[in-house]
């Protein structure tokens, strides 16, 4: 099964240069593993652009969709077996990030 691992910023700052090489090695082990399918840290909430086209017509907004201190600044996408390797793992990209993730199976 498919787990989204989403990384949550609660603050302005960047990974730092040892966070970067702790993630790196998480990396190196999901890949190793067979946990690996995808990853990537995103741009700050500043650099987003909102497109609504519910209406009929475009309507495109700078910035994110919703402001909060709080914001999804990466993520991974896992194969796990289940649930409880997903939330293991999970536990360990935490770690190695210095932040909060939030946990999601695919539908």
């Amino acid at each position: 099964m498919q787990y989204l691992v989403s990384v949550i910023f609660d603050g302005p700052t960047e990974a730092t240069p040892e966070e970067h090489a702790a993630i790196d090695v998480f990396n190196e082990r999901l890949q190793s593993e067979g946990h690996w399918v995808f990853a990537g840290g995103l741009a700050s909430p500043a650099a987003a652009t909102v497109i609504d086209n519910r209406g009929g017509e475009s309507m495109i907004t700078d910035g994110p969709f919703l402001e909060s201190k709080e914001y999804l600044g990466g993520f991974w996408i896992i194969e796990a077996a289940d649930l409880d390797v997903a939330l293991a793992l999970a536990a360990e990209g935490s770690r190695s990030c210095n932040r909060k993730v939030e946990v999601r199976p695919f539908r």
